[in-house]
């Protein structure tokens, strides 16, 4: 079945256009959505995007009195920005305190990511509660913006990074957008927040938070192997994403990614996230294999 092309363009308020791209469209068959994607310069979508919309599709299938709590995705092709997605959703199991879902993703009737996600019944906290420790960082006020990073390049890019993003998004280390970082380290922390004040709906909150988490997964192993992402012939791609939320964040309010990669195999790499919010509470954790292949030296 051919989908038309709406992809949803970017606009002053960039946090009106994440929420425009992330709202569902019921379909004719039950537990089916569509969904529009943002226009990014690679022409396929963004994998948080689409981690996004599979959340947001759980969620639509079990109601406000449960909280998706893991997911368990696979990325298994591009998905076109011009072009809608469809997200099927099938009840696996609905229990008294956990719901089980698996959503997949479809264009040109050609599935493009599957995801098996859990819910949990919403209930007030009743047991202790012991969080990693997030370490000390500097302000993200400190730090520079993206669009002060890419300042005077002119990469294809460059506009996306500065201007065209939903979250401003502040590395503690140098960032490897244009150069690679000094050190070959692989690990950072990067500061992100939404542009402007999103709703006040958890729900929106965590998709927003599923939305971010893919921007700078795959950078710890970019430094640690001297590539940035300007790089000609560098490819990058994620192949399966899991997700555990752990407590209700703001998505408009600072967010600290302490990513890393532990391991990294030839092009493939694993990597890892826990996200905190400023008072250093952990919001959700995130492991991920991604490819990473580098530029042929010539």
């Amino acid at each position: 079945m051919t989908q038309t092309a709406v992809a949803v363009a970017a606009t002053p308020n960039r946090s009106d256009a994440m929420l425009t791209a992330l709202t569902l469209s019921p379909q004719a068959v039950p537990d089916t959505f569509a969904a529009a994607h943002q226009r990014i310069p690679s022409g396929r979508a963004y994998g948080g995007e689409i981690l996004a919309h599979a959340v947001a599709a759980v969620e639509a299938t079990t109601g406000p009195e449960w909280q998706i709590h893991s997911l368990h995705g696979y990325f298994l092709r591009g998905a076109d920005v011009e072009k809608q997605s469809r997200y099927s959703v099938e009840r696996i199991r609905d229990g008294r305190s956990f719901a089980v879902r698996t959503v997949t993703g479809e264009q040109d009737q050609q599935e493009t990511f599957r995801a098996t996600a859990s819910s949990r019944r919403a209930t007030p906290p009743n047991g202790p509660r012991n969080d990693s420790q997030c370490p000390e960082l500097p302000a993200p006020e400190s730090l520079p913006t993206s669009a002060e990073a890419v300042a005077g390049t002119a990469v294809r890019d460059t506009e996306y990074w500065a201007r065209e993003r939903n979250f401003d998004v502040r590395h503690v280390q140098q960032p490897v957008y244009v150069t690679a970082g000094a050190e070959r380290n692989p690990a950072q922390v990067v500061w992100a927040r939404a542009f402007s004040e999103l709703p006040d709906d958890p729900a929106i909150h965590r998709q927003a938070i599923a939305y971010i988490c893919d921007y700078t997964l795959l950078e710890p192993a970019l430094r640690v192997r001297g590539a940035a992402w300007a790089d000609q012939g560098l490819m990058t791609a994620s192949i399966d994403h899991a997700m555990w939320f752990h407590a209700h964040g703001r998505a408009d309010e600072w967010i600290a990614l302490v990513q890393e990669a532990p391991h990294l195999d030839d092009e493939l790499v694993t990597t890892r996230t826990m996200l905190y919010s400023r008072d250093r509470r952990l919001l959700a954790t995130v492991a991920q294999q991604g490819l990473v292949r580098l530029p042929v030296a010539s």
